[in-house]
Parts: C-alpha cells; sequence; structure tokens
C-alpha cells in the first residue's frame, strides 16, 4: 500500500479522489451563493443553515484537508513531470487531442484558483467565522434573529469605489474554475478506472457541461450584483 501511494499511479489516483470530493463540495457551494440572486432574506437563510448545520461543520474540516491534498499532490506530480519532461509540465498529455489550453496549463489554473480562494476566505469566511464584521449585524427573518451575511458579501460587489475590481477578479476566476474543470472532470474518472473510448467521450461531454455550470455559475453572481445591486 505504502509504495502505491508514493508511486505516480497512486499521486494521480488520491488527486482524482480529492478532485472528485471537491466537485461535490462546488455543486453544493453554487447552489447556496446562487441563493444570493434571489434577495437578502433567502441567501440569509441558506447561510445561517449552511453555518449552523452540524453535518456541514464536520464537513468543513474534511473539505480543507481534501484541499490540501490536492494541491500537494499536484504540486509533487507537476514537479516530478518536469523533471522527467524538461520544460513541461505534468498537464502535457501525448494523444493530441487531449491537448486542450486547459490540459497544457492545469497547474497554473489551479494556482490561479487558489489565489481566489485565499482572497475568498479572507472576504467572507474569515471575517464570518472569526474576526465578524458590522455588515453582519443580526436581522430577524421569520422571527429567527440570525447573521446578516447577505450584506457582507452582497456588498463587497456593490461597493462604488471597489466593486467593478472585486466583480472582475471574481468572474476571472470563476472562468479559470471552469477551464480547470473542462479536463479535470474527465481525467479524474479515467484515472480511476472509466477509460474506455466510450466513457471518455461522454465524460469529457458532462465535463464541459460542468464546467459551464460551475463557471458562469459562479461568475454570473458577482456580475448581477454588480449590475442590478442589492434588493
Amino acid at each position: 500500500m505504502g509504495g502505491f501511494i508514493s508511486s505516480s499511479i497512486g499521486k494521480k489516483f488520491f488527486m482524482s479522489i480529492t478532485g472528485l470530493f471537491l466537485v461535490m463540495f462546488l455543486l453544493v457551494h453554487l447552489t447556496a451563493n446562487l441563493a444570493l440572486l434571489l434577495g437578502p432574506d433567502t441567501f440569509n437563510i441558506v447561510s445561517h443553515f449552511m453555518g449552523t448545520n452540524p453535518i456541514i461543520q464536520i464537513m468543513q474540516p474534511a473539505l480543507a484537508i481534501g484541499f490540501i491534498l490536492h494541491i500537494i499532490y499536484a504540486t509533487v506530480l507537476t514537479l516530478q513531470n518536469q523533471k522527467a519532461r524538461g520544460t513541461e509540465g505534468y498537464s502535457k498529455v501525448v494523444n493530441s487531442h487531449q491537448s486542450s489550453f486547459a490540459s497544457k496549463n492545469m497547474y497554473i489554473l489551479g494556482g490561479l484558483v487558489l489565489s481566489f480562494l485565499v482572497l475568498h476566505i479572507i472576504n467572507f469566511f474569515w471575517k464570518i467565522k472569526v474576526t465578524g464584521d458590522p455588515l453582519l449585524a443580526d436581522v430577524m427573518i421569520h422571527g429567527e434573529e440570525m447573521e446578516n451575511a447577505y450584506a457582507l458579501v452582497a456588498g463587497l460587489f456593490i461597493d462604488p469605489n471597489l466593486g467593478f475590481i472585486y466583480s472582475a477578479v471574481y468572474a476571472i476566476a470563476a472562468i479559470a474554475l471552469g477551464l480547470h474543470l473542462t479536463h479535470g472532470f474527465w481525467s479524474a474518472f479515467q484515472t480511476i478506472g472509466f477509460s474506455n473510448d466510450v466513457w471518455r467521450k461522454r465524460l469529457t461531454v458532462v465535463g464541459y457541461l460542468f464546467a459551464m455550470l460551475v463557471g458562469g455559475g459562479f461568475a454570473i453572481i458577482p456580475i448581477f450584483l454588480m449590475l442590478f445591486g442589492a434588493k
């Protein structure tokens, strides 16, 4: 078992498993964030549920570990393949039909997504979980008191001074995430065994659809809030 984990195949396998785990997180996170388009009450209710549900709270450290392992495995594989192939990264694929922009730049795209994640944590997660913020002053919704997470999140994108910059950064990061997923989605399934021609074609199509859904979904949120403001 130890030999498998330390081997190149083992690293690719565990990077794929952690990647698929993060795919599920993206679906849940996108669904929750799309509530921003429905107004303050809806988003605050969803945010309150996400912040108080015990199952979700247990999953948060597991998610953090998944991200860390995914980054570690990707970094190790990239360094190993750069050493083996000279200046080419691990995303260089021999088969020409796989040599898309995303497949050639997976590590760079992943780095952009990681940078966005750090910005996201600083702007929202850290304030909600640790430091607090005046915008989070409690509101009463349907007889229940909860933090005004909508004011904090929407306020970033409708800010008259920096709203456009933040909206552009978040939209670009969403596009980078979508591009990362166009290759990462089917590649993860292929690594764990769905490698025949029939499944390869199906997973490629599903991967592109999923990438457009996730990338487009996350991108439309800051753009919508910037253009139409808080309800």
